[in-house]
């Protein structure tokens, strides 16, 4: 009888009122400029409320807060780590080394698509999006600074590298996971993927190209331009040895080794360079780790550029993070996404609907939740054997999550993804979401494939003639 009540689920109508609600409090709530967090948190209680109305038991809900709430946890761990490298890497002169040598090497013309593709290498070598976010990505912010370019299209070009790699790396956990979830081989689904991310990618590539060349006329030098180099030559003691916190940190990703420990270990090499090259003490290192280095130079553009990280510039995303959860959880336990999919499956009649109907409701999930992490196993394991039944191969399936997932997650402010690399790169979503295509792109590119049938892989065998 227990077990009856514990999968007790809210009825359709019921599941329809509380997602057109829930989303309908979202936008309202941002185009009255209300703090996310509080959105989410309101939208939470109006969740719980509703599925509490509706015959759902609290205590189911509480539990399955906690068990999202917990899932994140290791994205939190991170997300620290992140905030106190940033930290040690400012007040050791790493960064400010990237950034000098940077401007001294790079032009505005070909600085877009130069970072773009050195994003994208450090991305697919390391498999880590954050990790080129951290390091390279907040280095790039700072040369674009110095060199005059527009600081939401270099975020634009970092993260269409970043995520580019993120989604076809073998060694990016991303692609791990739905190969995973949708048993599909892992190569074999990441060279699908390149179906829609390829062509989306190049265009992004293209685009950045022939947009930086607006800043090719500009010659690298001018007053700012000087102004920078020669303040951090002055603040800083600039030797090549700066270089090893990141070397070290990329050799660690190659390695395999895991997030945590690797940081960890960036961590120290600043946290070392910082009082043998820059004479700082431990006092002063712990202070840029608790709450960030702060850059007084008297120089605008250089604080801007060098006033970052620390333990307490995270606690924003952090609380974001919980904030969804708190969201997220009861539209998962009322079985919400249970019934759309269902009802996706009841009037699919071919294969075309079918794959459609899956690409949108992964994309709406992820968008309520925020952690492809959660939609990833939940939506996956739903809709999995749903392909074969309409004669089309699993990577189908791994195609559309990686781009209703990995590729959506910059976009979303509230999403785990979205909020670091706000975080990181001090740049709003939807502030670089126009120069960076290939995020939304990749997704148009797949609902085409669906609604035509074009690119999509058949299976040699169909189980059912449904197509």
């Amino acid at each position: 009888m227990s077990e009856q009540v514990k999968k007790k689920t809210v009825k359709p109508w019921q599941a329809m009122l509380m997602l057109i609600l829930g989303i309908a409090i979202i936008f309202i709530g941002l185009k009255m400029g209300i703090n996310n967090r509080i959105i989410l948190l309101f939208d939470g209680v109006l969740m719980c409320v509703l599925s509490c109305c509706f015959g759902i038991r609290y205590d189911d809900l509480q539990a399955d807060m906690k068990a999202t709430i917990s899932s994140m946890l290791v994205a939190i761990l991170i997300l620290i780590a992140v905030g106190v490298l940033v930290g040690t890497w400012m007040i050791s002169g790493t960064v400010p080394v990237m950034i000098y040598y940077g401007m001294k090497v790079l032009t505005p013309g070909l600085f877009l698509p130069i970072v773009c593709v050195v994003c994208t290498l450090m991305s697919t070598m390391a498999g880590t999006s954050w990790g080129t976010l951290a390091t390279v990505g907040v280095a790039f912010m700072g040369v674009a600074q110095g060199l005059g370019v527009p600081l939401p299209v270099t975020a634009g070009a970092i993260v269409v590298g970043a995520f580019f790699g993120d989604k076809i790396s073998p060694l990016s956990d991303s692609p791990v996971l739905v190969s995973s979830v949708t048993e599909v081989p892992l190569m074999e689904g990441i060279k699908h993927a390149l179906l829609s991310t390829g062509p989306a990618y190049l265009v992004s590539l293209v685009f950045l190209s022939i947009y930086g060349l607006r800043f090719g006329g500009g010659t690298v030098g001018g007053e700012t331009y000087e102004a920078i180099l020669s303040t951090v030559t002055s603040q800083f003691n600039l030797s090549p040895l700066l270089l090893l916190p990141p070397i070290v940190v990329v050799v660690l990703i190659v390695l395999k080794k895991p997030t945590l420990p690797t940081f960890t270990a960036g961590i120290f090499v600043a946290v070392v360079l910082a009082m043998v090259l820059q004479g700082e003490n431990v006092h002063s290192v712990a202070s840029a780790m608790y709450g960030g280095f702060a850059s007084d130079t008297g120089v605008e553009v250089v604080d801007s550029m060098l006033t970052r990280g620390g333990f307490t510039s995270m606690l924003g995303t952090i609380g974001l993070l919980i904030a969804a959860g708190v969201f997220g959880a009861p539209l998962r336990t009322a079985g919400v996404v249970d019934i759309l999919l269902d009802y996706v499956h009841r009037i699919a009649g071919n294969s075309k609907i079918m794959a459609t109907g899956v690409l949108v409701i992964h994309a709406l999930f992820f968008t309520i939740t925020g952690a492809y992490y959660v939609s990833y196993p939940v939506v996956g394991s739903m809709v999995k054997d749903m392909f074969p039944e309409y004669g089309l191969d699993k990577k189908n399936l791994m195609r559309i999550m990686l781009d209703t997932g990995t590729g959506l997650a910059p976009l979303v402010p509230w999403a785990t993804t979205g909020a670091y690399v706000v975080s990181t790169l001090g740049i709003d979503n939807m502030s670089f979401a126009p120069f960076a295509p290939m995020l939304w792109l990749s997704i148009i590119i797949s609902l085409v494939m669906g609604l035509t049938g074009i690119g999509m892989a058949k299976l040699k065998a169909p189980t059912t003639a449904q197509m």
